[in-house]
């Protein structure tokens, strides 16, 4: 978990850092279009195709604009438990138990967006990992901290990429993405569907 929140404060330190690089300064005499980067917040889902489970959570986002259409973007989310029911053998011996899995994400990556109207379309190539926690009732012992490859605990590589739309009303926007998480876990990788949905704020 330490070596978790140190990715996800550097993270957030580099898309801090990334107006310093390129951020876009209204020259004398010209409005402010308030499109240096954007703040929000929002609905997160994520499909586990492994396991068969449909996880749901909150998140959040910050950008900056490097360019004109290019966003420098961090975010995280938080997918609250869900239980599932698992058949494990350990040698000779079968047992059905519940497991409760939650996830935290953490990404960070560029956001190429087209068009400079209300409507706005998008394409985005993110990098960073997802921490899994899996538990369940004490009875169960040890086998019952695991669900399928994942154990708890682990912190896995993750490579999203995808696409979506902002719909902008002033300085506010409602945006809604979706794309394929790949998990990279043992024994291979894992393509699980993600969208998420939010308003957020222009600056």
């Amino acid at each position: 978990m330490k070596n978790l929140a140190t990715l996800c404060i550097a993270a957030l330190g580099l898309a801090i850092l990334a107006p310093a690089a390129g951020a876009q300064i209204n020259p004398p005499g010209e409005p402010n279009t308030k499109n240096h980067g954007n703040i929000g917040i929002y609905f997160d889902f994520t499909r586990l195709q492994d396991s068969n489970l449909n996880m749901l959570g909150v998140g959040g986002r910050i950008g900056f604009n490097v360019q004109k259409h290019i966003v420098l973007e961090a975010e995280m989310a938080y997918d609250f438990e869900q239980t599932k029911s698992q058949v494990i053998t350990v040698g000779s011996l079968t047992n059905t138990v519940r497991t409760n899995v939650r996830q935290l994400h953490a990404l960070f990556g560029p956001k190429i967006q087209f068009g400079t109207g209300r409507t706005r379309f998008f394409a985005l190539a993110k990098g960073g990992i997802v921490n899994f926690g899996v538990g369940g009732p004490a009875t169960a012992g040890a086998i019952n901290n695991q669900i399928g490859n994942i154990l708890d605990g682990d912190n896995v590589t993750a490579i999203y990429p995808g696409g979506g739309v902002d719909f902008n009303i002033g300085r506010i926007s409602f945006r809604a993405e979706a794309g394929d998480e790949i998990q990279l876990v043992r024994g291979g990788s894992t393509h699980n569907v993600r969208a998420t949905f939010g308003p957020q704020l222009r600056f």
